[in-house]
């Protein structure tokens, strides 16, 4: 694939409940444009909810919805469905952010692509990374709280991810977001200064 075409990008990344979402939030209020990789996912989810019910089962479809509370757990704890639902979605996402992109690369400044699973997958030769990075004690009681489910569980998530200290030491630029929201705006305005 053409490494021009993610030029400006800047892969965004980090665990489950590390805030990347605020983070980019926080981007887009200081004008930076960004591409939302699950924000797409779930857009196709429904898109394909049809395919969903013939690979999982009718009773993860409701009225042309995917229930992905209720998919979610067949996913996180069974590797073979996760690769299934990965072959469907990830190739169509993959369409999708490169034809966004061609749009921001138009522009010719930075902007940010939020891929939860950059270092895990590798389909995007992008060569900036910036990790969204909380610790791990952390990032289980912020998923516990959000998601309102127990350690086990929150454990069972995060383990279907690459562990957060390797992502962190993987990445170009790292964002902390262990303290509080002040200082999560005070470290994407030093980003900020670092890639403008």
């Amino acid at each position: 694939m053409n490494s021009d075409l993610f030029k400006n990008a800047i892969a965004l990344t980090g665990g489950i409940s590390t805030g990347k979402s605020t983070v980019c939030n926080l981007f887009k209020l200081h004008g930076f444009l960004t591409i939302d990789a699950d924000e797409i996912a779930h857009k196709l989810l429904d898109e394909n909810s049809h395919q969903i019910a013939i690979m999982f089962g009718e009773e993860y479809v409701e009225n042309g919805k995917v229930l992905r509370k209720k998919l979610g757990p067949i996913i996180f704890s069974n590797e073979e469905n996760k690769l299934k639902l990965e072959a469907l979605l990830h190739p169509l996402i993959k369409d999708e952010i490169i034809e966004e992109s061609k749009l921001y690369e138009a522009e010719n400044k930075p902007y940010f692509i939020d891929i939860p699973l950059f270092f895990e997958k590798m389909h995007y030769p992008i060569s900036k990374s910036l990790v969204i990075y909380t610790p791990k004690d952390i990032q289980v009681q912020r998923l516990m709280s959000r998601d309102k489910i127990d350690e086990a569980e929150a454990l069972l998530k995060i383990s279907n991810q690459m562990d957060i200290e390797e992502k962190k030491n993987l990445a170009t630029l790292v964002i902390d977001n262990s303290l509080n929201l002040k200082n999560l705006q005070r470290e994407v305005e030093r980003i900020l200064e670092e890639i403008t």
